[in-house]
């Protein structure tokens, strides 16, 4: 079968994907509960969130499925983000885009696909919410709706997800700034929780996105140069 075309914005669309840090991650239960939501809805037996990174499809959630990602050139999902509307397959041994891909000759064999792009905010489609069938079928307009919803919300939730750990993590870094800070009286060095003494530079480095830059003020220029002034 011929790989899917790219789309334009790839790039961005990589980027918008990782930003996300969700690759490679844990099951978690709220995705695992839409997939099963998908399957009930659409009545079919393998439904996925599918993540599409550079070369591979991997699966945030999967049911019916036992592979946890495959090669991104036989992925279906590879197709369906890039369009901004369900894709849908019918009879995937009709459909010489598919005909002879592993994923239809040999198990999970499938026959039928459909997939809502999972589409952000600044419209990069970074994969699918999928269903799946090893019979030709078709699906109602009611269920391809209910597909176009559950993708909303896997962004939704993704989106949730990546403001958490932003949130976690400002919140991390401003316990580790809070409270008293011992400082040397001669060198100015600060003494960090391990009890180790440190350049104020370092450990505002290491607790912190603060940068830093060197000048003196003037009260050390009239001290140690006067000869500037």
């Amino acid at each position: 079968m011929p790989p899917a075309l790219r789309p334009l914005s790839e790039a961005d669309r990589l980027e918008a994907l990782r930003a996300y840090q969700v690759l490679d991650t844990a099951p978690e239960q709220a995705f695992d509960d839409i997939v099963a939501l998908a399957s009930l809805i659409c009545g079919t037996p393998i439904a996925l969130v599918s993540l599409v990174d550079e070369d591979r499809q991997w699966f945030k959630a999967r049911i019916g499925m036992e592979e946890g990602e495959t090669s991104r050139d036989i992925a279906f999902c590879a197709h369906a983000v890039l369009g901004s509307e369900p894709m849908v397959v019918p009879d995937a041994t009709l459909d010489p885009r598919f005909a002879d891909s592993p994923l239809v000759t040999t198990n999970p064999r499938i026959r039928f696909y459909a997939g809502a792009p999972l589409t952000t905010a600044d419209g990069h489609a970074i994969g699918s919410m999928c269903v799946m069938d090893r019979e030709p079928r078709q699906l109602t307009e009611e269920q391809l709706d209910s597909l176009r919803i559950l993708s909303r919300q896997v962004v939704g939730m993704l989106e949730l997800r990546r403001i958490s750990k932003l949130l976690a993590g400002a919140l991390e870094r401003s316990k580790m700034l809070s409270g008293m800070l011992p400082i040397c009286a001669y060198c100015k060095r600060v003494r960090d929780d391990q009890d180790y003494w440190r350049e104020v530079e370092s450990y505002f480095k290491a607790h912190s996105p603060v940068e830093f830059s060197h000048a003196i003020c003037p009260a050390c220029v009239t001290k140690h140069f006067p000869d500037l002034l």
